[in-house]
């Protein structure tokens, strides 16, 4: 295997021009990639892994970063290894992974649509996730396979729904925006009505898993939830620069040997699965798909959005989050959504404001 580097040369699907790019070749893989946007991508990885040790660590039992780290590596037999490897480093490793789905699943919507609005949360796959979940509640069971095969579903539907509806002679990025908020409305309403018909205890448990937490997560979720979110990777890596080259309109992507409805019919579905992984395992977690990417194109300088940095920068956002969840009121510990769309609010301000200095 061989590598290079190259100034001011352009890349495959034309994103790096002007950028040093680093090429990486092997017998049958040739790879491209910006040193910039690799730069950060370990600057963020490093931080993400910074905060799971400092997450491991904190809480009524404290234990110092030293301590965890000998843990993490088989020593220190004893009750640090049960808090930490037992009890925190499952719902740890949960929300990271969870991170990295949701930054791909904004990134694939977004670079799709065209719009930063076009996160799977706005266009209502989170929403058809919840109401799989809810059907699945009330007339399966809550078993933790069940849920996910109802958000799956959910997902799947929602999405076949707003796609078909949006489809004139091909799907264009806002019509799939609009057509996606009026279906999350009217399943949100839908959603409201299957909270009231339900009994009690159902009723609960379906209110608090609404608000997206990790609280309840343990090592039994951890390899369904590894797996599921690794396949979907897998195929976006397999598909190659096709997305990349769909951001710059149907016909120059049909013209570099694209095929467009097909592709972005395959990426719809990788990203409503990635919605749904992450829907299943912690209910509806909002603003991490519709902030992280645009947050990772300023941050790696891309003139598109790129799957990896948007997947770290998610990874990075969630466990944040859920850390400040766990200790902001500890003893008491928030639900994770409550802290994105309290950030998501932030967020959405210093967009506002961003736009109205004309930057």
């Amino acid at each position: 295997m061989g590598s290079g580097a190259a100034g001011s040369s352009a890349a495959g699907s034309g994103l790096d021009f002007g950028r040093r790019v680093v090429v990486v070749r092997g017998a049958s893989v040739s790879l491209r990639f910006g040193v910039r946007t690799a730069v950060v991508c370990g600057v963020l990885g490093l931080a993400a892994l910074a905060v799971g040790v400092l997450a491991l660590g904190t809480g009524e039992f404290e234990v110092p970063v030293g301590e965890v780290v000998r843990v993490l590596l088989g020593g220190e037999p004893g009750p640090a290894r049960l808090v930490i490897v037992e009890w925190r480093l499952p719902r740890v490793l949960l929300s990271l992974l969870i991170g990295m789905a949701l930054g791909l699943s904004g990134a694939v919507f977004q670079s799709l649509t065209r719009n930063p609005l076009g996160s799977p949360d706005v266009i209502g796959f989170n929403t058809g996730a919840y109401t799989g979940v809810l059907v699945t509640m009330m007339f399966v069971g809550r078993d933790y396979y069940q849920t996910a095969a109802g958000a799956l579903a959910g997902g799947l539907l929602a999405a076949a729904v707003v796609y078909l509806l949006a489809y004139r002679m091909g799907v264009q990025g806002f019509r799939l925006i609009i057509v996606g908020i009026a279906v999350s409305a009217i399943l949100g309403a839908a959603n409201q009505w299957f909270v009231i018909k339900v009994n009690l205890q159902t009723a609960v448990a379906a209110a608090i898993w609404g608000q997206g937490s990790l609280n309840t997560l343990t090592w039994d979720q951890v390899l369904p939830v590894a797996v599921s979110v690794a396949l979907p990777t897998a195929l976006l890596v397999a598909l190659g620069p096709r997305l990349s080259l769909l951001t710059m309109g149907d016909d120059a992507a049909a013209a570099l040997g694209v095929g467009t409805e097909r592709s972005r019919l395959a990426y719809l579905v990788l990203g409503v699965a990635l919605t749904a992984v992450a829907t299943a395992a912690a209910g509806p977690i909002s603003f991490v798909a519709l902030a992280v990417p645009q947050l990772a194109r300023l941050l790696t300088r891309t003139a598109g959005i790129a799957l990896a940095p948007s997947a770290v920068t998610g990874a990075l956002l969630l466990a944040t989050s859920d850390w400040l969840a766990q200790r902001a009121f500890a003893p008491t510990q928030l639900p994770v959504g409550i802290v994105t769309v309290s950030l998501g609010g932030l967020y959405f301000a210093w967009l506002l404001a961003r736009h109205a200095r004309g930057r």
